[in-house]
């Protein structure tokens, strides 16, 4: 008789250990607390990746983290040195509830799986970095490096989120030839380029990259998630809208542009832009005119900055979860492209944040297909004028950057489970 209470006595303990460890919360705060913002994106991929579940608190001291309590977890939040409290089972759920109250312009948001990331880069080694790999190896997020051939391959499918390195998807290499022509970086980047698209069948770099725009188009139609930064966003758009018309001056592929191309582009063909013109001067380093002036921008340095809007959790669920931050207002930074002219935006794209002192558009998001694509002007949120040469941006000295935590809301976003739209 005693053994038996013995046994009863020793499954009773064990249950009741199981269950306050099963009842017991990680809480991730992202509010001005937090210790490092950028790792804490890692701690929650790393998490999504062991098939725990997650819960985003949109809004809530700064678009926090719930997770279920796992000394696995604990220990990581320990070793990438983010901070972390431990919460019992019933502040939990008065944190949910709060969170869920009509009043409040917060919710939660489930992350359910890691999403497949790749990063649309070329192999050979450029003079620059990408803001996007800088924040993914810091975070310590995996990713594939994927560049045209194996996109054209078919690869992409097998991925759930893509990155546009910055690339110039009309073929005009950037527009890097005025300053840049005599130097061997370009010489080799022109050989590299020429080399691939004669060994994927096409005449010209821009038909070659015209081909990847479109495999890219395919992709984000089908379901996929794109983030583009800088060049990518505008140069990717204008190819699209030229497709089938050369804009490329005889320096870049030999022969002469259409004349007749700018009243060819095809505007209902593009993700976010319209009504745009190509910039035809082989001398201006510019693509088209979506790009704001950047002398504006120069000239203003200590005045810009850009807003982030604010959007109702409950019913805007997916913009909510683009804009987390700590801080609504971002410090402005530059790049091939710097800012997106407002005028050339289509009406059905959103716009996640705008710099009202220079009427442009720093941040936006819209659906294409089954799919969705966010563009983000500038080259790196924490370096305001970044040369080509110039030595990447060490993360451990920003670990609490807003600009960069734009970026990495981008990589969970394929994570959140797709709820019912709410009426």
């Amino acid at each position: 008789m005693k053994a038996k209470y013995k046994i009863i006595l020793t499954t009773a303990i064990i249950l009741f250990f199981i269950q306050n460890v099963q009842a017991a919360f990680i809480f991730i705060p992202m509010d001005n607390t937090q210790k490092n913002h950028l790792k804490s994106y890692g701690i929650a991929y790393w998490t999504l990746q062991r098939d725990v579940e997650i819960k985003w608190l949109l809004n809530y001291k700064g678009g926090s983290f719930l997770i279920p309590q796992y000394t696995e977890i604990e220990n990581e939040c320990k070793i990438r040195d983010v901070s972390y409290q431990i919460i019992a089972d019933v502040q939990a759920q008065s944190i949910l509830a709060e969170i869920e109250s009509l009043e409040s312009n917060t919710t939660a948001i489930k992350l359910v799986k890691a999403p497949k990331i790749a990063v649309y880069s070329p192999k050979s080694k450029l003079p620059w970095d990408d803001a996007v790999t800088l924040a993914l190896t810091y975070a310590e997020i995996p990713y594939d490096v994927i560049y045209d051939e194996e996109v054209l391959s078919g690869v992409l499918p097998t991925y759930d989120w893509l990155h546009l390195h910055h690339e110039d998807f009309t073929g005009q290499y950037g527009k890097f030839w005025a300053s840049y022509r005599n130097t061997q970086w370009y010489k080799d980047d022109v050989a590299e380029n020429e080399a691939t698209a004669r060994k994927m069948g096409f005449s010209k770099v821009s038909q070659l990259k015209l081909a990847v725009a479109l495999k890219i188009r395919d992709f984000v139609a089908g379901g996929g998630y794109m983030f583009a930064m800088c060049s990518a966003p505008d140069s990717f758009d204008v190819a699209l809208a030229a497709e089938g018309v050369d804009i490329c001056d005889t320096e870049f592929d030999g022969d002469p542009m259409d004349p007749q191309a700018q009243q060819k582009l095809d505007f209902s063909k593009t993700f976010a832009f319209t009504n745009f013109n190509i910039v035809t001067n082989k001398y201006e380093y510019a693509i088209s005119d979506i790009d704001t002036d950047p002398r504006k921008h120069l000239s203003n340095k200590n005045n810009d900055y850009f807003t982030l809007f604010e959007f109702s959790a409950k019913w805007d669920p997916v913009p909510t979860m683009l804009t987390q931050s700590h801080e609504r207002v971002i410090r402005g930074f530059m790049g091939q492209t710097t800012a997106f002219r407002k005028d050339k935006i289509k009406s059905n794209v959103i716009i996640l944040g705008e710099s009202p002192q220079f009427n442009t558009v720093r941040y936006l998001h819209g659906e294409y297909g089954k799919g969705t694509f966010s563009f983000y002007s500038g080259h790196d949120p924490e370096d305001y004028q970044h040369f080509v040469g110039d030595p990447p941006t060490e993360l451990e000295l920003h670990t609490n950057s807003a600009g960069y935590r734009l970026i990495l809301n981008n990589v969970l976003f394929p994570a959140a489970k797709k709820e019912k739209q709410k009426t």
